[in-house]
């Protein structure tokens, strides 16, 4: 990923609280020469390896076990106008992003495959008040393969406007917000160490 020196993000902590908090992502691959992606959930253990599982009608967990893949999560996003600017700018898009590099691992025992279910759906399911138990276990469990992925680098880009003053960041906050993107107008914000006007 091409990332300009004022929009990395190195901390690995940082990285591993973005994937937490955005947790769906793409398992990119190569298959039959060319490239190949699934959009799934992942979960981040406590080891630091990517977890997730796909189906078996699937054909890129029969491929993959091979080769170094790509996970790459996005969180908020947005266009920029450069009318929202004080001084001259160019249209741009901000964003955060973080990829994973690794190698990936079949997990295709039963019980495995149960207690990555279990992980999964715990943590997607902690804040509901009834959360799912793996009724129906044994016929889901057999229509999917879990995947393990051990990193071997984590690239992260924060490209929220670092690159501007002040001003324009509270600027672009306002338009942000106005426009329904709260989400991308906070996080901007804390990036820009910009408290008043945000």
């Amino acid at each position: 990923m091409y990332i300009p020196e004022h929009f990395v993000l190195s901390a690995r902590d940082e990285m591993h609280a973005f994937v937490r908090s955005h947790p769906f992502g793409q398992l990119i691959s190569i298959q039959a020469e060319r490239p190949f992606c699934s959009h799934l959930p992942f979960l981040l253990d406590d080891e630091g390896r990517l977890i997730t599982h796909l189906a078996k009608a699937n054909s890129q967990w029969q491929t993959i076990a091979a080769q170094e893949v790509l996970v790459s999560f996005i969180g908020p996003h947005a266009y920029i106008s450069p009318t929202w600017y004080s001084s001259p700018g160019v249209p741009t898009w901000n964003y955060q992003a973080v990829h994973v590099y690794g190698k990936a691992r079949l997990v295709t025992e039963t019980e495995a495959l149960a207690r990555i279910v279990a992980a999964m759906t715990r943590e997607q399911e902690k804040a509901l008040e009834k959360p799912w138990s793996m009724v129906y276990r044994d016929g889901l469990l057999e229509a999917i393969v879990g995947i393990e992925i051990e990193p071997s680098e984590w690239q992260g880009k924060s490209k929220l406007g670092q690159n501007r003053g002040a001003e324009d960041c509270q600027q672009v906050a306002a338009f942000l917000r106005q426009q329904g993107e709260t989400e991308m107008a906070e996080v901007m914000c804390r990036a820009n160490s910009v408290a008043e006007g945000c």
